[in-house]
C-alpha cells in the first residue's frame, strides 16, 4: 500500500467497486459504489475518489445486541438478506467487504517510537520501520489492534511534521494512535459474515467511520469530536489536525431510551418505539401537561386505550438521555482529549434524530452541538440520506485514508490474502495499488 494514499496523478488511480457492511444492533445496512479517481483538482483533503453508491439494502437487524453478536443463525439471515438486496440494485455480485465494528471494549492509547536515521533522508522504508515500531508495542493478548495510525512525525527535536519523507535528520519518530478491541466479538461478527460465503476485507471502528462521514473539513482540522448514537451503541470519536486521536463506545443507545418506556408505561416495546419516534423529547415542553398521549398497556385487550400526559414520557426519555450524555462528557474529560475538541460536536446515527437531543447535548457537554449527516457520496437515495447511515457512508470513504495505517500483524483485522487470485484476491490488490 502506498503510504500516501492519492496524492498521485488522477492516472495513477485506478477505479473499482467497493462493498461495506454495517451490522448494527437496529439495521444491518450493505451498500455497492463505484469509485472513481477525482481529476477535478479540488479534491477535499484526503479524498482522491469520487463515490457513486449503485446498490444499497438495508434490513432490520437480528441476533445482535448492544454491537455483539449474540446468536450467529439470525445475524447471519439479516446479513445476508441486506447484502442480496444490494447486489441486486448494483448487478453484480459481492464476495469481501468492509465491515465496521462497534463492540469488544474499544480502547484508544497513544504509542511513541523513534528509529535511527543517521543523518540520511528519510523514505518509504523509515516511515514503514518507525509506524511498525509503534504499531508493535500494541500488540496484546487477547486483544486485537483494529487501527494503528500516525498521528505526527518528530525530526530530532522538530515535532508536528506531516511528511518526512525526504527529510533529513537524525532521528524519526512518530506519535502513533493505536485502537485496540476484544478478539472474541471481532472474531464472532467476522464468523456471522464468512457464514453468507464472504469475507471481510477490512474492520474498521464505528467512531472513525462515523466522523470521516459526518465531520466537514474544518471541523477535522481544527479538532472536533464525532457522537454516534446507534440503537445498542453510542461511540465518539476525536479528531484533531485532520487525524483521528481518540476514540470510545458505551454499550447505550437508542433501544435503551425504548426499553426505558415500555417498563416506565407498562407498554409493548413496539408501542413504546413508535411512541418514541412519533412523540418523544428530550426537552420538556410546556404544554407537555396538557398534551395527552394514547397508550395500550400490555396484557390489557381493552378497546380504550390510556391517556397520559406527554410529561411522563418525557420524563423518563430525559432522565436516560442525561446520563448517556453525562457518561460520554466524563469519557471525553478523561480523555485528555477535551481540549483538542474545543466546542465543536457532530450528533449522528440513528437515535441522534430524538427531538430535543441537540439542545440536551449542548448544556449538558457545554459545546456546541449540529447534527451530521453523511457527506461526499452521490447516489444515496433520500431514505438513506440521514445520520442514521453516517457509519456506513464512512465505510466507504475510509479505504481513501487507509494508506495512512500500518498492519504489523496480518491478524483479523489485517488485509487477508487467499492465494487463489481469485476475485478476493483482486479486491485487495486494488484497494492496494489505489490508495
Amino acid at each position: 500500500m502506498s503510504w500516501l494514499g492519492g496524492h498521485g496523478d488522477a492516472s495513477s488511480r485506478r477505479s473499482g467497486t467497493l462493498t461495506v457492511l454495517d451490522v448494527g444492533s437496529s439495521k444491518v445496512c450493505c451498500m455497492v459504489a463505484k469509485l472513481k479517481p477525482r481529476d477535478d483538482g479540488k479534491l477535499l483533503r484526503g479524498r482522491s475518489h469520487r463515490i457513486q453508491v449503485i446498490g444499497i439494502g438495508h434490513q432490520k437487524s437480528q441476533g445482535v445486541k448492544s454491537g455483539v453478536v449474540i446468536d450467529l443463525d439470525r445475524a447471519e439471515h439479516a446479513i445476508r438478506l441486506a447484502v442480496d438486496a444490494a447486489e441486486r440494485m448494483a448487478g453484480l455480485t459481492v464476495d469481501s467487504l468492509i465491515v465496521n465494528m462497534t463492540a469488544g471494549r474499544l480502547k484508544s492509547e497513544a504509542f511513541a517510537a523513534t528509529i535511527n536515521l543517521g543523518g540520511h533522508e528519510a523514505d518509504e522504508a523509515d516511515i514503514k520501520r518507525v509506524l511498525g515500531a509503534g504499531a508493535k508495542q500494541a500488540m496484546k493478548a487477547e486483544r486485537e489492534v483494529v487501527h494503528s495510525l500516525p498521528v505526527g512525525f518528530s525530526l530530532d527535536a522538530e515535532r508536528g511534521v506531516r511528511d518526512p519523507r525526504g527529510m533529513v535528520g537524525d532521528a524519526l519518530g512518530v506519535d502513533m494512535h493505536v485502537l485496540t478491541g476484544d478478539a472474541a466479538p471481532m472474531r464472532n461478527l467476522e464468523l456471522s459474515i464468512n457464514r453468507s460465503h464472504l469475507s471481510v476485507e477490512r474492520m474498521v471502528a464505528t467512531p472513525y467511520a462515523s466522523g470521516l462521514a459526518a465531520l466537514v473539513d474544518d471541523e477535522l482540522e481544527m479538532g472536533a469530536a464525532c457522537i454516534d448514537m446507534g440503537g445498542g451503541t453510542t461511540t465518539i470519536s476525536v479528531f484533531s489536525e485532520g487525524k483521528f486521536v481518540h476514540g470510545d463506545a458505551i454499550a447505550i443507545g437508542g433501544n435503551h431510551v425504548t426499553l426505558d418506556m415500555a417498563k416506565g408505561l407498562s407498554t409493548s416495546l413496539d408501542a413504546a418505539e413508535r411512541l418514541k419516534v412519533m412523540h418523544g423529547s428530550a426537552l420538556p415542553g410546556s404544554a407537555d401537561d396538557r398534551d395527552l398521549v394514547s397508550i395500550h398497556p400490555i396484557g390489557d385487550d381493552g378497546d380504550v386505550p390510556l391517556q397520559i400526559p406527554r410529561s411522563v414520557m418525557t420524563r423518563i426519555v430525559r432522565a436516560r438521555i442525561d446520563e448517556t450524555l453525562e457518561l460520554l462528557r466524563d469519557r471525553l474529560n478523561k480523555s485528555g482529549y477535551g481540549n483538542a475538541v474545543g466546542k465543536r460536536v457532530v450528533l449522528t446515527g440513528g437515535a441522534s434524530q430524538l427531538a430535543g437531543l441537540p439542545e440536551a447535548a449542548r448544556r449538558i457537554l457545554g459545546r456546541n452541538v449540529r447534527i451530521g449527516r453523511p457527506l461526499g457520496v452521490a447516489g444515496l437515495p433520500e431514505a438513506a440520506k440521514g445520520p442514521a447511515f453516517s457509519a456506513a457512508v464512512g465505510l466507504l470513504i475510509y479505504p481513501q485514508m487507509a494508506s495512512f495505517e500500518s498492519h504489523p500483524a496480518k491478524g483479523i483485522s489485517g488485509l487477508r490474502m487467499t492465494g487463489t487470485g481469485g476475485k478476493l484476491h483482486r479486491m485487495s490488490q486494488w484497494l492496494r495499488d489505489s490508495f
